[in-house]
């Protein structure tokens, strides 16, 4: 489903405003109603001892995109924050580029149920290399 070009931009703008997302070169790569897809490049400085993607981006890129997903569902006036999130790292996050899929998996009015995907990409190869599953909650 679409999203009005009143959600589509305050999204955008929003997520443009994030300081952090600015500092890691993430990037909106879809945006649609209860979903969000995020992609950033896995620089040097942002690697492990092991020479793969640390978990903090990992979790920050999941996070921002399941929370965008939810926004995307709640109405033009509200802001959405994370109430909490896990993680279950699956596999080394080894490539060049994450990409974190966001999707809300229970819409309600007071909390907002989110899910995220994030691959590993290397050439060709897409890896699933965590997932998150938490609450948002408007404010």
């Amino acid at each position: 489903m679409n999203l009005s070009p009143e959600i589509d931009r305050k999204i955008r703008k929003s997520f443009a405003s994030q300081s952090f997302m600015a500092s890691i070169s993430a990037r909106i790569s879809e945006l649609g109603a209860g979903h969000c897809c995020l992609t950033c490049p896995i620089d040097d400085g942002y690697k492990q001892q092991h020479g793969v993607a640390h978990a903090g981006l990992t979790f920050a890129l999941g996070d921002s995109a399941a929370g965008y997903a939810a926004l995307s569902l709640m109405p033009a006036t509200s802001e959405v924050l994370t109430t909490e999130m896990k993680i279950n790292l699956l596999a080394p996050a080894a490539g060049s580029q994450l990409i974190a899929t966001g999707r809300v998996i229970k819409p309600g009015r007071r909390l907002v149920i989110v899910q995220a995907d994030v691959h590993a990409v290397e050439d060709d190869t897409k890896n699933h290399v965590a997932i998150l599953q938490g609450t948002m909650i408007p404010v």
